[in-house]
C-alpha cells in the first residue's frame, strides 16, 4: 500500500529551493525541476524512438526518473557543483552517500521488490541501460540550463555566472548526439513546447487561498505522475499502463498551460460549465499545443490528455471507455494500450489533499483548504479502484 511517510517525502520536493545561493525572480524548486526534466526526456525520448524503434526502454527512464527525485530530496543540502565532485571524484564517498540515502527512504518504501530496485538503483554504477542513462542526464542538465537562464538575465554579471554559463553549455554538448537535444539548443518547435510546459512553474495551484508551500501547477503534475506510478506498480501493470499512467499524470494539466489553472469552484459553477471549459481546454490544445510537437506524437498526447478521468483502452485504433477492474481482469496488457484514468484522478485528488493537509500543520487552516479536505476524504469513503483501497490511504492522515 501507499504509505504516508511516502508521499510526505516526495512532497518536500516542493520545499526544496534550487539556485539558493542566487537572485531568483521566481521560486526554483526541486519538484518542478523533476517535472520539467521528465517532460523533456518524454520529448528526447520520442525522437530517439523514431529513429531507433525498440530501443528506448520507457520503464527504465520512468523508474529513473522518479528514483532520482527520491535521492535528491533526501540529499537537498549538497550543491550542484560539490554532488558533481563526490561522485566522479570520490567514488567510495559517493557509494556511502547512497547508502544512507537508501537508509532513510527504506521505511518509506511500500514492498520488498521496490525496495530491491531502489538499492540497484542507487547502489549499482549502471543499473540504467546507457540509452536511458543518456536521456535522464540530457534532460536533468537541460532543465537546470532553463532555470539558470532566468537567474542569468536578473544578475547577468553576478558572481560565477559566466563560469557555471560555460560549463552548462560544455554539458549541453557532450549529448548533442541525441537527435531531441540538437532539435532543442537549435530552437525548433519542440524547443517551445517544452517552454510552454516550463511556464507551468509559473502558475501557483489555489491562487485564492495562502498555503505553505505554495505549489505550482508544474510540480503538481510530477506528483501526480508519482502517485501514478506507485499505484500502477501496486496493482501489477503491464509496460503500457506504466507508461500511459506516469506520462497521462504528467500530461493531465497541459490544457492549462495555455487557459491557466481554474480552481474546482469555478469549473463547477454551473451544471454545464465542466464540459464547456474541456471544449475549451481541448480546442486551445490543438490549436497552440499540438502544432510544436511532432505530428506522430498527435494522438498519444490526445490520449493522455482528452477526457483524461477517464479509464481507457484501444481496440484496434478505437477509443473503449472501461473501468480500471475491467482492466485488471481482462485489459492488463500492452496490445490494449491501457491508461487508468481512475487512478490518475484519484492520485490528482490525494495531491491536492496533501498539498491542504501539509500547509494545514504549518499553521494555515483555512476555511476553503479544511473543505476541500473533508470533502476529498469524504469521496473517497469506501472507495476501491483497480482493487486498491483509496480510503486507506486517506486513513493514514
Amino acid at each position: 500500500m501507499l504509505r504516508k511517510s511516502l508521499l510526505l517525502k516526495l512532497f518536500d520536493g516542493f520545499s526544496i529551493q534550487r539556485w539558493n545561493d542566487k537572485i531568483r525572480p521566481v521560486r526554483l524548486t526541486e519538484m518542478d525541476k523533476n517535472a520539467h526534466k521528465m517532460v523533456i526526456a518524454y520529448c528526447l525520448a520520442k525522437y530517439e524512438e523514431m529513429k531507433r524503434p525498440n530501443k528506448v526502454k520507457w520503464g527504465k527512464i520512468i523508474k529513473g526518473g522518479v528514483f532520482e527525485l527520491l535521492r535528491r530530496v533526501v540529499i537537498s543540502d549538497i550543491k550542484s557543483p560539490i554532488y558533481r565532485k563526490i561522485r566522479v571524484d570520490h567514488k567510495r564517498e559517493f557509494k556511502a552517500l547512497n547508502k544512507w540515502v537508501f537508509k532513510k527512504l527504506d521505511p518509506c518504501l511500500p514492498d520488498e521488490k521496490l525496495k530491491n530496485e531502489l538499492r540497484s538503483y542507487l547502489l549499482e554504477e549502471h543499473s540504467l541501460d546507457e540509452l536511458s542513462e543518456r536521456i535522464l542526464t540530457a534532460s536533468h542538465i537541460y532543465a537546470s540550463y532553463w532555470e539558470f537562464k532566468i537567474i542569468k538575465q536578473t544578475n547577468p554579471e553576478g558572481y560565477q555566472i559566466r563560469e557555471i554559463d560555460k560549463l552548462i553549455n560544455n554539458d549541453i554538448e557532450a549529448y548533442l548526439d541525441l537527435d531531441g537535444m540538437k532539435k532543442i539548443i537549435a530552437k525548433t518547435r519542440v524547443a517551445d513546447f517544452i517552454d510552454l510546459f516550463g511556464q507551468l512553474r509559473f502558475q501557483v495551484r489555489w491562487s485564492q487561498t495562502p498555503r505553505i508551500p505554495a505549489t505550482s501547477v508544474l510540480g503538481h503534475s510530477m506528483m501526480v505522475a508519482c502517485l501514478s506510478y506507485f499505484l500502477s506498480r501496486q496493482v501489477r501493470a503491464c509496460r503500457k499502463r506504466v507508461y500511459n499512467n506516469f506520462f497521462g499524470g504528467l500530461f493531465h494539466d497541459l490544457p492549462e498551460a495555455v487557459t491557466r489553472d481554474i480552481i474546482s469552484p469555478v469549473k463547477t459553477a454551473t451544471p454545464d460549465m465542466p464540459k464547456i471549459i474541456e471544449n475549451i481546454e481541448r480546442e486551445l490544445a490543438e490549436k497552440e499545443i499540438l502544432p510544436l510537437l511532432e505530428t506522430e506524437w498527435h494522438n498519444e498526447i490526445k490520449y493522455f490528455t482528452n477526457d483524461f478521468e477517464s479509464s481507457r483502452i484501444l481496440k484496434g485504433k478505437r477509443i473503449r471507455k472501461v473501468t480500471s477492474e475491467e482492466i485488471n481482469n481482462r485489459f492488463n496488457k500492452d496490445e490494449f494500450n491501457p491508461i487508468d484514468g481512475e487512478i490518475i484522478k484519484a492520485s490528482d485528488h490525494l495531491a491536492a489533499f496533501i498539498e491542504a493537509y501539509i500547509s494545514k500543520e504549518a499553521g494555515i487552516g483555512t476555511k476553503s483548504l479544511e473543505d476541500g479536505m473533508q470533502e476529498l476524504k469524504k469521496k473517497y469513503e469506501n472507495c476501491k479502484i483497480a482493487g486498491i483501497n483509496i480510503d486507506s490511504i486517506y486513513a493514514d492522515f
